[in-house]
């Protein structure tokens, strides 16, 4: 937690469950990154935190944006972005969303089947166009190989018919997985685009772009490698497998920009015990997965947890949410232990809550009020 945002909670005391985010954080996470990666553009995932006090000061340094649909494109033009500095990374787009894309000057799409390749050809004709290759995602806390990308050998087929069909085939896209706690993703990922590339460079196509997604990690509970050990190996691989004759290079951060920016105020709505011997108390708090902590299904994302209680005796607790929906809890498996004076009415804090929480907070299950948000 950063001391501004220790500073407007002890001052304002924000009704709960709220989220606040330090923009001067995003702003120091977002130079570190430029920093190490002198050589790559930065997209912004947009999908992490849309807000526009984050969006507008990404614009102001000079960012691009990654965005997911087409309202995430016009929330970046509201912001000041230009067209030309939004990639439309969604692999699975409405036609409606190309053609609103295509008519406000967006010019750079991702695709990894020939049908979503077809529909660029007739609603954004002319555009560039990367195709996501599928890559492992050992290694991530929350992975993304499942539901997006294709081989290697198709994907030389469709940037050859990318070609045919009018349209810019610009480059290659994968994702290592999200919160990606290995630099090995990175560098085998790296290899199999470049392997590609020569392929598709004897068949008369030089490809000029590679899209290295996102994935890089925070601190949650645990420590992580350092930034620069990513960069290090980034910049290795791709020397290693292009050379002197680099292609252009993005990077889609998210998690890594926002994440630590943020923490989520929230109060203890009930502590109890299931039965008389059982050792493990139930905190209940006024948020839950269906409020914003999406990212705790399978206890995939495990928050750093603060209290007014801590540095006293502890015990084992199971963490869940307000609802009566029986999946709303948040831990029962992780190892938490939280201070044994712990009791309703207690305030706590949820760390590095600034990405992928008030994105998903986007239904009223049960009447509970999506969580306030705050932009210091």
């Amino acid at each position: 937690m950063t001391p501004k945002i220790a500073h407007f909670l002890a001052e304002h005391a924000p009704a709960t469950p709220c989220l606040v985010v330090d923009v001067d954080r995003v702003e120091a996470r977002y130079r570190s990154l430029h920093d190490v990666l002198p050589l790559a553009r930065i997209y912004y995932a947009v999908k992490a935190n849309p807000a526009e006090a984050i969006l507008r000061r990404l614009v102001s340094l000079g960012s691009a944006f990654d965005a997911a649909s087409w309202e995430e494109i016009r929330m970046c033009l509201d912001a000041g972005a230009q067209a030309q500095d939004i990639s439309f990374g969604n692999t699975v787009k409405k036609v409606s969303a190309i053609a609103n894309a295509h008519a406000a000057g967006v010019t750079m799409y991702a695709f990894d089947c020939i049908e979503e390749l077809e529909k660029l050809a007739r609603h954004a004709p002319g555009s560039r166009v990367y195709c996501r290759l599928i890559v492992e995602n050992e290694g991530a806390e929350w992975p993304l190989s499942r539901k997006f990308g294709t081989t290697l050998d198709s994907a030389r087929d469709l940037m050859l018919r990318a070609r045919a069909l009018g349209l810019d085939p610009y480059g290659l896209s994968f994702h290592v997985g999200s919160q990606q706690t290995t630099t090995d993703a990175y560098e085998a990922a790296i290899a199999r685009v470049g392997m590609l590339f020569t392929d598709l460079a004897a068949a008369g196509l030089n490809l000029r772009m590679v899209n290295l997604g996102g994935g890089f990690p925070i601190r949650y509970r645990e420590d992580v490698p350092e930034i620069d050990r990513f960069a290090l190996a980034i910049s290795h691989a791709m020397t290693e497998h292009f050379g002197n004759d680099l292609p252009e290079m993005i990077v889609e951060p998210g998690r890594f920009i926002v994440g630590d920016a943020g923490v989520v105020s929230s109060e203890v709505v009930l502590v109890t015990r299931r039965g008389l011997k059982d050792d493990t108390r139930w905190v209940y708090l006024d948020i839950g997965r269906f409020g914003g902590l999406a990212e705790t299904e399978g206890e995939s994302i495990r928050y750093g947890i603060r209290t007014p209680h801590d540095g006293g005796a502890t015990g084992q607790v199971a963490i869940a949410g307000p609802t009566c929906d029986g999946a709303d809890i948040m831990y029962e498996k992780a190892p938490y232990a939280l201070p044994l004076d712990l009791a309703s009415g207690d305030r706590i804090e949820l760390l590095s809550t600034g990405a992928y929480v008030s994105t998903y907070c986007s239904t009223r299950f049960n009447g509970f009020a999506p969580l306030t948000e705050h932009y210091i």
